[in-house]
């Protein structure tokens, strides 16, 4: 679990500092090419790299996220029993007069 939420942590501290920092570049003609651009452009340019530094963080969380071994995390017996009961309750109280439910039937 330190695992997941560490990688959570490391992703979310990227969609913050990567945007500020891409923007942060172009504003102060830190990245080269970016004294030749118009005003108008720098920010079209700056502020669609910042919105794609984001969307990559994001697939490459999931990547990892796919990754992740899916026999390491167990559900809780309990909790699953407590599910399976909540869930019958609920379907044998519906009532068989709704005739949205005869429809289907």
């Amino acid at each position: 679990m330190a695992g997941v939420m560490q990688k959570f942590v490391v992703a979310s501290m990227f969609m913050w500092m990567l945007p500020i920092a891409i923007l942060y570049g172009f504003n102060h003609d830190l990245l080269p090419g970016s004294t030749t651009l118009s005003p108008h452009s720098l920010t079209l340019l700056s502020g669609f790299l910042a919105v794609v530094s984001v969307n990559v963080v994001i697939v490459f969380y999931i990547c990892l996220a796919l990754k992740e071994p899916t026999d390491k995390h167990k559900p809780d017996a309990s909790f699953v029993a407590e599910a399976k009961d909540s869930v019958k309750k609920l379907t044998s109280e519906v009532p068989t007069t709704d005739p949205a439910l005869k429809k289907q039937e």
